[in-house]
């Protein structure tokens, strides 16, 4: 082993450690306090922002963009619980540098330089993954709901007389429910797009393999699609959205752990210990 290849620090006693610990953790519940005020302060503004691609479907509908508090301690729960969500998002660059503070003297610079990628990859994926669902699936979903209306609208039209005044039904949601239900498509979705960021960190450590990854593909097929089908509504439309958002992905992490496991059998062959498979030798 290499003197570049060392830890960075030599070994600590468990109490520094620990002091050490103790320090990242202040800092970023320091961090998340103030984006917490911060995001308390602009909530509505970051609510109106989670309001409209509702607000566009209801006006393509030719409706009022309206929503009720159901109960009056409603708004106030809206308002921490974006502040929460938004002072987490804030605040995460912090709390990611700081764990990253805390472990990197343990690591290697190898493994720093292979680890480092993911840690950026993450966050981009899981922006991705957010966009992705607030722009695309979000107004699916919401003119698939909101298509209701017309169904029932026109049953209680045909089931009434013809002296009774007409009957229509209209979209009163509820703040809380709706952020509930946006709040869930943003978050399924940019935990979906983590799956190319967590398989190749996978590959790169070796656990697993691109054959093992081609051998199972029909296998993560079906299992795409059962995501698919809990996390979007139940229209096909939305279902083929999603998986072909995500499918790509799969084959993107089996392109990239096959680049690492020719990096890592070129560099072995060059060292002199790369040892031939049964399957490669026949």
């Amino acid at each position: 082993m290499t003197n570049s290849d060392q830890i960075d620090d030599s070994a600590a006693p468990l109490i520094e450690h620990l002091r050490e610990l103790r320090t990242r953790v202040l800092y970023s519940i320091s961090a998340f306090a103030a984006c917490f005020v911060v995001g308390y302060v602009v909530w509505e503004y970051i609510f109106r922002f989670l309001a409209r691609p509702m607000c566009m479907v209801l006006t393509e509908r030719g409706q009022e963009c309206q929503l009720i508090l159901v109960k009056m301690q409603e708004g106030f729960f809206v308002a921490i619980k974006i502040a929460l969500w938004g002072g987490f998002a804030l605040a995460f660059p912090i709390i990611a540098y700081q764990m990253w503070r805390f472990v990197a003297p343990g690591l290697y610079r190898s493994e720093k330089a292979a680890f480092l990628p993911f840690l950026v990859a993450s966050p981009v994926m899981f922006l991705i993954g957010g966009a992705f669902a607030y722009y695309i699936i979000l107004p699916f979903a919401f003119r698939f709901f909101l298509g209701f209306q017309d169904v029932f609208a026109e049953a209680i039209k045909e089931g009434g007389s013809l002296s009774s005044p007409p009957t229509g039904i209209s979209f009163l949601g509820s703040m809380e429910a709706y952020l509930s239900l946006t709040m869930t498509f943003v978050m399924a979705f940019g935990l979906c797009f983590q799956l190319p960021v967590l398989l190749t960190l996978m590959g790169k450590a070796g656990l697993i393999t691109s054959q093992g990854l081609k051998a199972t593909r029909k296998y993560a097929v079906v299992a795409i699609l059962g995501v698919a089908a809990v996390v979007t509504p139940p229209d096909v439309f939305s279902q083929v959205i999603l998986f072909g958002a995500i499918y790509p992905l799969y084959e993107m992490s089996i392109f990239l752990i096959t680049r690492f496991e020719r990096q890592r059998e070129a560099q072995a062959r060059a060292d002199g210990t790369w040892e031939e498979d049964d399957e490669d030798a026949a």
